[in-house]
């Protein structure tokens, strides 16, 4: 049941469009971002500047501060989504196409499923679910061009691997761990707290060293402005008014579009190829994600 059956038209066209192509886009901003500015700086200026804004807006709006053991969660979130799944992703964009890091990441599914199994015990492993998974690491595979020549970097595919995992990880524990009740101020803490820890992580890696603000060009400048206003603020901003008022069914859409939107500008924008493998990959592993959606959960998980 849609937690209110009937949105305002105008205001659900736009939010499902800001989701489905700013999300989608992000992956080729990033790509542009990182050809110039080193990738875990580059995010932790993202999310420090995002997460910055969104709490003070919280605190100007009332919304009191994480408890300190909320803190204590969104430190250990900070790690695992932000350093682990946004940096190796920013990382690996400077190895694998815009396209398929999005399809890469279109994974997450598929090993939140296999979570769900082993750790919350809400899902039971069943024919479908099994068929389900298998595809999706065909099209992981078919991605990868494993036992093929022109593959994608092996590397970059195995950061992004982590990547999908560790936000997968970090979802499910999102269950047990102790969050602010409020939606908008668990992912300001979260993105501010991300952003410091990304921040840091550059330090240690090195990035600063090398780096020169004045000789990174507009268009880098603006690919970083458009991570923070649309796709952090905006698109997030979107999500959460299209979850209070439709199912989480529909909002969950995105994850079939965002890929796709992600590989045609890589294509038409990014110069980047559009082969059989980037097309079967895509087709399996959308496919994927789409049967673990339909899989039924036991009824004592309902």
């Amino acid at each position: 049941m849609d937690p209110k059956p009937h949105p305002p038209l105008w205001p659900s066209v736009a939010a499902f469009a800001i989701l489905y192509l700013v999300w989608g886009s992000t992956f080729l901003a990033i790509r542009v971002g990182v050809a110039e500015v080193p990738p875990f700086l580059l995010a932790g200026i993202r999310f420090v500047i995002a997460g910055a804004i969104m709490y003070a807006w919280m605190a100007a709006r009332g919304e009191p501060s994480p408890t300190p053991r909320q803190w204590a969660s969104t430190l250990l979130l900070g790690v695992l989504i932000f350093v682990v799944d946004y940096g190796f992703v920013f990382w690996a964009e400077q190895r694998v196409p815009s396209g398929v890091t999005a399809v890469m990441m279109a994974t997450a599914p598929v090993f939140m499923a296999l979570f769900e199994i082993t750790i919350l015990r809400t899902r039971r492993l069943t024919a479908r679910l099994t068929a389900a998974l298998l595809i999706g690491l065909s099209g992981v595979a078919a991605l990868a061009g494993v036992g093929t020549s022109g593959a994608i970097d092996r590397v970059g595919a195995l950061a992004l691997l982590i990547a999908s995992v560790s936000w997968s990880f970090s979802s499910v524990m999102t269950r047990k761990l102790p969050l602010p009740s409020s939606k908008l101020m668990s992912s300001a803490s979260q993105m501010l707290t991300g952003g410091v820890l990304l921040t840091v992580t550059a330090g240690l890696l090195g990035e600063f060293r090398d780096f020169r603000p004045l000789k990174v060009s507009t268009g880098a400048w603006l690919s970083l402005a458009y991570l923070i206003v649309a796709g952090s603020i905006m698109a997030f901003t979107a999500y959460l008014w299209l979850l209070h008022h439709y199912s989480v069914t529909v909002v969950a859409t995105h994850s079939y579009v965002n890929p796709v939107i992600a590989v045609l500008l890589g294509y038409f924008m990014g110069g980047e190829a559009l082969g059989v493998r980037t097309a079967a990959g895509t087709a399996l592993v959308l496919s994927s994600i789409l049967l673990i959606a339909r899989a039924r959960q036991p009824k004592s998980a309902a």
